[in-house]
C-alpha cells in the first residue's frame, strides 16, 4: 500500500515514516510543505494520504486545503488528517463531499502504533476514522435537551460514538460485550430519534451521523 505523507516537523515525519515501513506501507513520498504535497498527491496516485492540517508556506490549514484540492480531481482518495487540536471545522470540510475515506486524527494517536496503523488501513480501504476527542466536542454541543441527541438513552449515546468513530455494528458489539442484535437495535434507535435514513454501509452512516451532529441549526 503505497503512501504520501506531509508532515513539516522532520523527527515527527521520520518516525511516521519508519513506523509505517515496519507494518508493511511503502512511502511513495515524505514531505513537508503544501506545493510539495500537491505535487505528490498529483504525480504518485498513492493508495492513501496521511497529512499534517498545518503546513509551510501558511502553517495555517495548508495541508487540509491541499488534500481537498486532490480529492476534487481524484474523487474518493483517501485522506487521514493529523491535527495537533481539535478543530470541528476541519472535520466539516472532511465531511463535506461525503464520499467516505476520511479519517481525522489528533497527533497524539500516532504514538500508539496499532490504532494509528488501524486508521491509515481503515480510511485506505475506503473507511473512516475520527477521533474519540472530536466526537466527543460535536456530541457536547449537540446535546441540549431540546436537541434530538438529548433524547438518546445514555447506551445509545455510547454506540453513537462507537459508530461515530468508524466501528461496525460486530466492532461495537465486541467493544460493549452485547450481541450484534442488540447492537442493531440500538443503531435503528438512534437512526429514528435523529431523523436519519437505516443504513447497512458502515461508512455512509458514519458520515450521515457525524453530517448530522456537525451541522448548523
Amino acid at each position: 500500500m503505497r503512501v504520501v505523507l506531509a508532515e513539516d516537523l522532520f523527527l515527527l515525519r521520520d518516525g511516521l515514516v519508519r513506523m509505517l515501513e515496519a507494518y508493511g506501507f511503502e512511502i511513495a513520498a515524505a514531505v513537508e510543505s503544501g506545493p510539495e504535497l500537491t505535487r505528490a498527491l498529483a504525480e504518485l496516485t498513492p493508495d492513501v494520504a496521511v497529512v499534517d492540517v498545518r503546513l509551510p508556506p501558511t502553517h495555517t490549514d495548508e495541508g487540509l486545503q491541499c488534500a481537498l484540492a486532490a480529492r476534487k480531481r481524484r474523487p474518493g482518495l483517501p485522506v487521514l488528517v493529523l491535527s495537533q487540536h481539535v478543530e470541528q471545522l476541519y472535520a466539516r470540510e472532511l465531511l463535506a463531499d461525503g464520499d467516505g475515506a476520511i479519517g481525522y486524527l489528533l497527533k497524539d494517536r500516532v504514538f500508539d502504533a496499532e490504532q494509528f496503523v488501524d486508521a491509515v488501513r481503515r480510511v485506505a480501504a475506503g473507511g473512516t476514522a475520527m477521533d474519540p476527542q472530536v466526537i466527543q466536542q460535536l456530541l457536547a454541543r449537540r446535546s441540549a435537551a431540546d436537541k434530538p441527541l438529548g433524547r438518546l438513552t445514555p447506551r445509545e449515546r455510547e454506540v453513537l460514538e462507537l459508530m461515530a468513530q468508524g466501528r461496525s455494528n460486530a466492532g461495537i458489539a465486541a467493544q460493549l460485550v452485547v450481541t450484534e442484535r442488540v447492537v442493531a437495535k440500538h443503531t435503528s434507535n438512534i437512526f429514528a430519534k435523529l431523523g436519519l435514513e437505516v443504513s447497512d454501509d458502515d461508512n455512509r452512516r458514519v458520515l450521515a451521523v457525524l453530517a448530522h451532529l456537525d451541522q448548523d441549526r
